[in-house]
């Protein structure tokens, strides 16, 4: 491994381990993601097959959702297992059931990760925005879900009644960008079903702050993120910072495009969310 992309991955593993060691928090990351460490980093990831996500399709009435299916490593029906559902960003619309494997998704696929964090993971595909944004009287862009994402709860109900050893105190939702906004208007609809939430680069979602005060929200964002503006996880952390469950880390030097470059080939992610339980 390239030493730019190793010094990159144990020095983010430390600003993490270190910024969480207490919740409740606002943390800044410091860390810059030249250009090499970005291909090295995403090649790694690429190279990952896909062939543990099964392919599946979630019909009701006359619509379709498709998705992916990963199955805990050694699955046993004996054994109750969190559930992961991860959203793609708009980049990934479509029907094809492939390109919602982005990145984000495929840490799961990860030898590590797949061997000491099993769970089911649920990667559905949108045919269009699952998420939309509007400005507010203020200017500041707020999201709302999209027409299908209640086929979302849907599918969890059906994967409930045919797994029963989902562990259902452990639904958690993970998403970038328009994903990330996606998972908040979802735990924003819903707040029964889900445990914890981790969002990277939203827009934020304010329609239900009540409800989000009492979950465990773990914001990421870039300081230089221009496409979907910092402010927007800012604003929202004040008008949770109250809450003792939620925790936003800021990297101060990194934009849209390379936020997610820390989190690929650590366990911040993995670590964090099965800690949290409702």
């Amino acid at each position: 491994m390239h030493k730019h992309l190793k010094n990159l991955i144990i020095f983010s593993a430390l600003c993490f381990n270190t910024s969480f060691a207490i919740a409740q928090i606002q943390t800044f990351d410091h860390l810059k993601v030249d250009s090499l460490t970005f291909v090295e980093t995403k090649a790694i990831i690429n190279k990952i097959p896909n062939d543990k996500f099964e392919k599946r399709i979630y019909k009701h009435n006359n619509t379709e959702l498709p998705y992916r299916l990963l199955f805990p490593k050694n699955y046993d029906i004996k054994k109750k297992y969190p559930v992961v559902i991860t959203f793609h960003n708009s980049t990934r619309i479509g029907n094809d059931n492939e390109k919602q494997l982005e990145p984000l998704s495929k840490i799961w696929l990860r030898p590590e990760i797949y061997e000491n964090y099993n769970c089911f993971v649920i990667a559905p595909q949108f045919n269009e925005r699952s998420s939309n944004y509007l400005a507010n009287e203020n200017g500041l862009l707020l999201s709302k879900p999209g027409d299908k994402i209640n086929l979302v709860l849907d599918l969890l109900n059906e994967m409930e009644a045919k797994y029963t050893n989902i562990d259902q105190s452990k639904i958690y939702l993970v998403g970038y960008s328009m994903g990330a906004s996606t998972a908040q208007n979802l735990l924003s609809l819903a707040p029964q079903k889900f445990a914890a939430v981790v969002s990277i680069a939203a827009v934020p979602d304010f329609s239900n702050l009540k409800a989000m005060k009492r979950k465990s929200i773990l914001l990421i964002h870039g300081q230089k993120d221009v496409e979907n503006p910092y402010k927007g996880s800012a604003e929202l952390f004040e008008q949770l910072k109250q809450s003792k469950k939620i925790t936003f880390k800021t990297f101060t030097e990194l934009n849209h495009d390379t936020i997610n470059i820390p989190l690929l080939l650590s366990a911040e992610i993995p670590e964090w969310l099965f800690k949290q339980h409702k």
